[in-house]
């Protein structure tokens, strides 16, 4: 019997393979779960529909994944689509994830002073908002005893250069966890966040995970990065039944780098460089 038998549920975010939204709905899947799915819009001038054709190829291999539709976060009218999809297929539904952030390049590269008012307006929109607008949206569909859960990054409790405007997004979304637990928690509806440490995704690429592995691997008490497999179990509990009574919580899978106070072991390598 699996984790999952007789759950079924709402995946928001997976971009692809890599997608730290897939290794959680794949965990779910093999474990029993039932899943609907959605796909960034593709462009009108795309007719090879790449965002919808990358996510389709994770998908097509399990036959828990019951639907694949586009969701533009920004239009309250797809949004209502998604779910009325989701009711028609499911009923009611008992977990959804939310994996969607979004920050223009340019603004991304700036330094968080200079961000301009539309990029910030935009990016709070995408990645902090969105999860208010889809949990209200769903709140009719969730059963009496479902999960919401949502990724965050440390670069929202403590300042992380490079991170810039995403930080503030994602410091505005744990706070927006806390507010709907408690706006949701009278209907059996849970709310978390998952904290995961730099992994390379598609997301991850754009931040400059790529910088921060070697940093991680130093400084966190485990000695090394988590991996995708890892995040996808630790993100799955949380919209399993295991978690009954977690409700309003950031929880890290980090390696324990966020439990630091000092670089570590990294000045081990450092008292080296300078010897």
């Amino acid at each position: 019997m699996g984790l999952f038998d007789g759950k079924k549920g709402l995946i928001l975010g997976v971009a692809n393979d890599r997608s730290i939204a897939w290794a959680i709905a794949e965990f779910i899947m093999k474990e029993g779960g039932e899943c609907g799915f959605t796909h960034l819009p593709d462009r009108p001038d795309d007719p090879k529909r790449k965002n919808r054709r990358r996510v389709a190829q994770c998908t097509e291999q399990y036959q828990q994944a019951r639907f694949l539709v586009p969701l533009d976060v920004r239009d309250d009218s797809n949004i209502a689509a998604v779910m009325e999809q989701t009711a028609d297929t499911f009923g009611t539904i008992d977990f959804l994830l939310h994996s969607i952030a979004y920050a223009d390049r340019e603004d991304l590269k700036r330094d968080t002073v200079e961000t301009s008012r539309d990029g910030f307006t935009l990016a709070m929109e995408i990645s902090a908002y969105s999860l208010i607008a889809v949990s209200n949206a769903a709140k009719e569909i969730l059963s009496p005893r479902s999960a919401i859960a949502t990724m965050t990054y440390f670069g929202g409790e403590k300042c992380v250069p490079g991170y810039n405007i995403m930080g503030v997004c994602k410091a505005a979304l744990d706070a927006i966890v806390r507010y709907l637990a408690f706006d949701l928690g009278p209907r059996g509806i849970r709310v978390n966040a998952l904290s995961a440490g730099p992994l390379k995704t598609l997301a991850g690429s754009a931040a400059g995970v790529g910088d921060m592995l070697g940093l991680y691997a130093h400084m966190a008490p485990l000695g090394r990065n988590v991996t995708h497999e890892e995040v996808g179990k630790t993100g799955a509990f949380l919209l399993s039944d295991l978690s009954d009574g977690i409700t309003g919580e950031i929880l890290h899978i980090d390696g324990g780098y966020n439990a630091m106070g000092s670089p570590g072991r990294l000045l081990d390598l450092i008292r080296t460089a300078t010897a």
